[in-house]
């Protein structure tokens, strides 16, 4: 995540992009892959560069990153770096996550938002859903064979596992 992000704000400044060759140069130009803290260093220099226009990071679907019962898991490393953005109180960061409200990712992120808002208990959430799984039932070439009953099993199966996603 961390390269991904860097290589995307690099295409947007000059400036970031010369914190970006810099740490390529400091790595055997490129031969030599930077570790996570050197990669968060880079990023946080970035971010932290005065007259900056806004910087929106987007994290989608967190609670699918891998989280596996390891000391130290893909998740828990993304959480932990959204948790030092946010520590560095940046007037030009704005950072917006979805997910999931799993535990863990709760844990971390509510005492670290501003806003939030979830759609996983709304009623209009659980409307789309449904309306899309059935239009899919209905139209589907395979599945318009099926009978009445076939169908609704599908549909209250597809609705009831949903869980408002």
């Amino acid at each position: 995540m961390l390269s991904s992000v860097l290589v995307q704000l690099c295409c947007q400044s000059d400036s970031y992009c010369d914190i970006l060759s810099k740490l390529r140069s400091e790595h055997d130009d490129g031969s030599d892959d930077p570790s996570d803290d050197a990669l968060l260093r880079c990023l946080k220099r970035l971010l932290e560069l005065p007259g900056q226009a806004p910087i929106f990071l987007i994290v989608d679907a967190l609670d699918e990153c891998l989280n596996t019962p390891e000391l130290s898991t893909p998740r828990e490393k993304v959480l932990v770096l959204l948790k030092d953005l946010v520590d560095l109180k940046l007037p030009n960061l704005r950072i917006c996550v979805t997910s999931r409200p799993e535990i863990d990712i709760k844990a971390i992120l509510m005492p670290l938002t501003s806003h939030s808002v979830s759609l996983h208990d709304e009623h209009g959430q659980k409307e789309d859903i449904k309306d899309y799984v059935k239009s899919v039932v209905n139209t589907n070439k395979k599945m318009k064979i099926w009978s009445s009953e076939q169908k609704q099993l599908v549909i209250d199966a597809l609705i009831g596992r949903a869980d408002g996603v």
